[in-house]
């Protein structure tokens, strides 16, 4: 039919395909305005309901919260309580779980986190120490017995018919060696604590860790057994001719406070073969930095150093083949002093720790700043009198 007679039979226009086509378009584009306005609004009602949950978990439980993003879970522990103290610092974390609680309630004091410990340990090994070439045991007792077996069993020739004769048997002497607390005691301004910006933990692990180092370094030289370890140097000591147990053995230099004027080097050279066969393999000189740089220039019989100095980077210099360890706490060179030792000190000195180290706050006695008293216990002993020799700078 045609357009006039759809008109005149009263009916619409015929249908025109371009009008359809954009009908439908527009249907098209609205259907999917108002589908993306229902996805919009459903997103954002998502969001606003994640916001929401987030917000009552950080309000109603922290610690949860970040714990469970935290790697080491120990380290904020321990900075929230130097920053903090056991109240607020906990209150603060509110760790729920056992294993997560390092305070010690008893002792109202705090664990260091064995992260921290460990950085501890780093830094005392890296000392000048004699701790680098000695014996370290960990103890959980309040002392360390060494026991040793330092006398001769007897023994003979027999014939097949003659009756055998009593020989000596050997004895066992047991060294005893106590644990001394050692402490520090730095301090810090609470605005200093404050600042979330500042590594806390390092500052005071390498405050701790100096301290501790320069004290325990000096005492196992040097200690008098009163409070603290007893140094190797305080030990009797005899001419080396004439050693007994109980006491450490010596080599003359030949001249009074400095080495002989002519052949110096036969001193150190006498001091080498005074220690038994059995202790050079793993011998280790121990001297300071003024007493290095006197033998660093000693020369043999055919002009060629003592000396040598390490080939690779961190490896020890050598003095006649054996490493040398650089002790600042060792006497200088002067009138009868024992400024260099030789010995399997791996042997001959034992150094007894507890491994833990605790730390108490103290905001209270020097106030705005606050106090941490840290402390740890260490002994240290001979425990070979025959491991260590010594050059004594005198005549006899």
């Amino acid at each position: 039919m045609s357009d006039q007679t759809w008109a005149g039979a009263g009916l619409p226009p015929g249908p025109d395909p371009a009008w359809e086509m954009q009908a439908a378009l527009a249907d098209f584009v609205k259907e999917v305005k108002g589908f993306h306005e229902e996805l919009r609004a459903k997103v954002q009602q998502q969001e606003e309901r994640v916001t929401m949950l987030q917000t009552k978990t950080l309000t109603g439980r922290p610690a949860l919260a970040q714990a469970a993003s935290e790697e080491a879970p120990h380290l904020k522990a321990f900075g929230a309580y130097v920053r903090h103290g056991d109240d607020d610092g906990l209150r603060a974390l509110a760790l729920e779980g056992k294993a997560l609680n390092t305070a010690v309630s008893a002792e109202g004091g705090y664990l260091v986190d064995p992260q921290t410990a460990e950085t501890i340990r780093g830094v005392l090994m890296a000392t000048a120490s004699i701790r680098q070439i000695a014996s370290v045991v960990h103890v959980e007792a309040s002392s360390f017995d060494v026991l040793v077996d330092h006398s001769e069993m007897g023994s003979g020739w027999a014939t097949e018919t003659a009756s055998l004769t009593e020989t000596a048997t050997p004895q066992i002497d047991r060294i005893t060696i106590p644990l001394h607390e050692l402490s520090a005691l730095p301090k810090a301004s609470q605005r200093l604590l404050d600042d979330s910006a500042f590594d806390i933990e390092t500052w005071l692990a390498n405050r701790i860790a100096d301290k501790f180092a320069r004290a325990e370094a000096s005492a196992f030289i040097a200690g008098d057994g009163v409070d603290k370890p007893t140094g190797f140097l305080t030990h009797p000591k005899v001419a080396n001719s004439g050693w007994s147990w109980g006491s450490l053995g010596y080599i003359a230099t030949g001249a009074d406070g400095d080495f002989a004027a002519v052949n110096a080097s036969d001193a150190v050279v006498d001091l080498v073969y005074a220690l038994g066969a059995e202790y050079r393999a793993h011998a280790s000189f121990v001297m300071n930095s003024k007493t290095a740089g006197a033998v660093r220039k000693m020369k043999d019989a055919d002009g060629r150093f003592l000396w040598s100095d390490g080939l690779a980077a961190g490896e020890p210099a050598r003095l006649m083949g054996y490493p040398v360890l650089i002790a600042e706490d060792m006497p200088d060179i002067a009138s009868g002093t024992y400024a260099l030792a030789f010995g399997d000190f791996a042997n001959g000195y034992t150094i007894a720790e507890r491994p833990e180290l605790r730390v108490l706050r103290d905001p209270f006695s020097a106030k705005p700043h606050v106090l941490f008293y840290a402390s740890k216990r260490v002994g240290g002993d001979v425990s070979d009198f025959a491991a260590i020799k010594l050059l004594k700078f005198a005549t006899a």
